[in-house]
């Protein structure tokens, strides 16, 4: 299947658009950036220099996905999201001089396998979004987020666990969470949820 650009928007001829991907009104992608198969980069949306995605990932509209983030297969971010790239940003150095791209070392958001940022969002790298995570609406995540864990808030904390449909998980047992959508289970052991084995 071939990529999809529309004519508003800019694309590097130094980025690299996988099979499928569909690059809407406005967007921007930047020069060495690696998009996999299938992906939608939404209206306004924008792909910094470098930043590597997965297949069939979707970044919303007016995402800013600033390098050198990193993103795996299947992986949602919702409309407005900010991933940010600096620890301590400024403008000038101490001297009042215009900084440069050369004069600070960019740090990234990694976000693993299946998760999701929910809208208006901000990830204040260096952060690692577990896989198949879910980040509410509106939060700022600034520590590491587990495997599974939904967060919320400023700062985002853990306040229930999610499966791969996206759905709060229930107890079903001491240390057993079963999803009521598909029925899989999984197991809690020191605050990290795995898949349990099928059966």
């Amino acid at each position: 299947m071939a990529t999809k650009v529309q004519p508003s928007a800019d694309v590097s001829k130094e980025a690299v658009l996988g099979d499928g991907t569909s690059v809407w009104h406005l967007a921007q992608v930047r020069e060495g950036a690696v998009l996999g198969k299938n992906c939608i980069v939404g209206r306004g949306a924008y792909v910094g220099t470098g930043v590597q995605m997965g297949d069939n990932c979707k970044l919303q509209n007016y995402a800013l996905v600033y390098e050198p983030a990193i993103l795996g297969d299947g992986v949602f971010v919702g409309p407005a999201v900010v991933f940010t790239n600096d620890h301590f940003p400024r403008s000038v150095d101490p001297d009042g001089r215009l900084k440069r791209g050369d004069d600070w070392e960019a740090v990234g958001v990694t976000v693993k396998d299946g998760a999701s940022i929910g809208a208006r969002a901000v990830c204040v790298a260096p952060v690692t979004i577990g896989r198949w995570a879910l980040v509410a609406a509106g939060s700022v995540v600034t520590k590491d987020v587990a495997d599974f864990a939904l967060v919320a808030g400023a700062p985002a904390r853990r306040i229930k666990w999610v499966g791969r449909a996206g759905v709060p998980l229930v107890q079903s047992e001491d240390h057993i969470w079963t999803c009521p959508q598909t029925g899989e289970k999984y197991i809690e052991h020191q605050d990290v949820l795995t898949e349990a084995p099928q059966q």
